[in-house]
């Protein structure tokens, strides 16, 4: 195979060498290409086609047990120095885990076919773009890749010869001949996510599921690329990116990081229950952010698609997604209807009869139909709300970032910072109750800084450094205000106080008129939270105590909070930066000062 690329075709041979497949495939990206490797899949027993009726273009599968999560502690930062990787990443000496990949990938391909999958991350030609190639295995990762990035020939001609990030990845399942293949191969035994910060290199094996081994997405959009920000001066952030427009027409941006299944893609598409007031997405998951020539903040979304949690997704919840996802998807892990359709809790009240569950199995009641984690693969070009601006080269200009958490108590429902080095502390103090998109226990509580704990690609007392130094000397009428919120608050029935979903419009809103310079905030320990009569509950059967209690701050319970927070920032020891150390003994006083 002949490549234009000298670095390309000396790495194909290098990896074809090592990993002995029965053949090489470029991918061209084509509608032609996803239908025969898609067919290929059918044949296989992988893929399961969706009634044509009901849900055209669309494929059920069904992973392995052993594969269906994120899994962090096999998960990498492989720098040269271990402080570079910092304390919340799993670091190995780098050569040391070359050597273990080596034995790993030494024949693992072995009666499979080895697919090059060039593609580009960001839209086509933007400045903001970045390139990659992913060799994979797996004819699942084609088919998903193609849907995610923009991806063959398109971006092998963008390529060129200049640089990209390497993403090698395999099922670790070779075939010996004549042996038949399992319908979910993988090597739950041999799992690793390994990245090379100084190389750009990402080398993903054993997992075919999800982020594990679609490396465009978290491996590399957030992994590798806040390294690429932190080296040239940008933010790679785990963020969603959407417009609010107001009843006059003018449009705001923001962008809002939050732990996964905390309501990133239901906002990003939230259907407005104020009349006139209008949310559209540019992007569901990730932001590339950087300032441009004018001193704003903008924000383009890397991707190309939304690989979102299917259970809980529903019309009540996100009906827009829902219209997303009626053609050209990819299921995998809900449950299948016997009329080949899809089903997940939450998407109606009742499962179904004769549901086949995410197992493979006939479903039985008081069990899982979809596993919690389950996901749907879907271009963004079919979101009936997708912004105007989504592919614009140039991003987006960021009015607003926002960032919460899960929180069953304590945390306000709103509240704007004082200013960026206050909102780069918010960012760097958000925790939220954990869930099942990692593998784990369900329910602790656990820090994630920025929504970033699992994906930032280096030391994160350094990535809260370069937050705090990209604000500098910057003007600060031109930065993004910076919120942080909770929809999570409960009253001690343990039901949610905040009606959430649509209603969240309401509090977006509150923030716009904020940016706007609208008289609208009363001073706080925390921040700037709603005046009174100042958050529009018009409609809503919400009553003044309960209002008070969405906003109500303990401040014996939040200088626990303060001493936690102490604790879990030691962990950064010297290295944490003056900046968060200098808020956090500011929000201590303010809580501690008689009123």
């Amino acid at each position: 195979m002949l490549m234009r690329n000298g670095k390309l075709n000396a790495w194909v041979e290098e990896i074809a060498a090592l990993c002995t497949p029965s053949r090489v495939y470029l991918c061209d990206g084509s509608g032609e290409e996803f239908d025969r490797i898609s067919l290929e899949m059918v044949e296989k027993g992988t893929f399961v086609p969706l009634n044509p009726q009901k849900r055209p273009g669309s494929f059920w599968c069904h992973s392995s047990v052993d594969d269906v999560a994120r899994v962090e502690e096999a998960t990498f930062i492989c720098s040269k120095r271990k402080e570079d990787a910092g304390p919340t990443n799993n670091w190995k000496d780098p050569l040391e885990m070359k050597a273990l990949l080596a034995s790993l990938f030494k024949g693992c391909m072995k009666g499979r076919t080895l697919y090059v999958i060039p593609f580009c991350m960001g839209p086509l030609g933007a400045e903001a773009s970045r390139m990659g190639v992913q060799i994979t295995d797996s004819p699942y990762v084609v088919c998903n890749m193609s849907i995610m990035t923009r991806m063959g020939k398109k971006a092998l001609d963008l390529l060129g010869e200049n640089d990209f990030v390497t993403c090698l990845h395999s099922l670790g399942a070779p075939l010996e001949e004549g042996e038949k293949d399992v319908m979910w191969p993988c090597n739950p035994l041999n799992k690793y996510i390994v990245h090379f910060p100084e190389e750009k290199s990402i080398a993903s094996f054993g997992s075919g599921y999800g982020g594990n081994a679609l490396l465009g997405k978290k491996s590399f959009a957030l992994r590798i690329a806040s390294v690429l920000a932190k080296e040239e001066g940008w933010l790679a952030e785990h963020m969603l990116i959407l417009s609010l427009t107001n009843p006059e027409g003018e449009k705001k941006y923001f962008a809002a990081a939050f732990p996964s299944l905390c309501g990133k893609t239901n906002l990003a598409m939230l259907s407005s229950s104020l009349p006139g007031w209008k949310v559209e997405t540019v992007g569901d998951d990730i932001a590339w952010m950087r300032f441009g020539k004018d001193g704003r903040l903008y924000a383009i979304n890397p991707e190309a698609g939304f690989f979102g949690v299917a259970p809980g997704t529903s019309y009540a919840s996100n009906k827009y997604m829902m219209e997303t996802i009626a053609k050209n998807t990819i299921f995998t892990n809900v449950a299948l209807t016997k009329d080949f359709d899809v089903w997940w809790e939450g998407m109606s009240e009742k499962a179904p009869q004769g549901l086949t569950s995410w197992l493979g199995e006939p479903y039985k009641e008081g069990e899982k139909a979809a596993h919690p984690n389950a996901r749907f693969t879907v271009a963004a070009n079919q979101c009936p709300i997708l912004d105007s601006e989504a592919e614009n080269p140039e991003g987006v200009p960021i009015s607003g970032i926002i960032f919460g958490g899960r929180r069953g108590n304590r945390v306000p429902l709103v509240f704007e910072t004082f200013s960026w080095q206050h909102g780069t502390f918010i960012g760097a103090s958000v925790s939220s109750e954990t869930t099942a998109a990692a593998k784990g226990a369900v329910g602790n509580l656990r820090h994630d800084p920025f929504a970033m704990l699992p994906f930032c690609g280096y030391n994160m007392a350094d990535y809260f450094a370069h937050w705090l130094e990209m604000g500098k000397g910057r003007d600060a009428a031109k930065l993004p205000s910076i919120f942080h919120v909770n929809w999570f608050r409960k009253s001690e029935d343990g039901k949610f106080i905040w009606p959430g979903f649509g209603d969240n419009v309401r509090v977006l809103k509150w923030m716009f008129e904020r940016i706007d310079g609208k008289d609208n905030a009363i001073k706080t320990p925390l921040g700037y939270i709603p005046k009174e009569g100042s958050l529009d509950i018009s409609g809503l059967a919400l009553t003044t105590e309960r209002l008070k209690e969405l906003f109500a701050i303990d401040k014996a319970g939040y200088l626990e909070e303060v001493a936690e927070l102490k604790k879990y920032f030691t962990l950064f020891e010297s290295k944490l930066p003056k900046g968060i150390a200098e808020e956090l003994e500011a929000l201590e006083a303010r809580l501690s000062k008689e009123e």
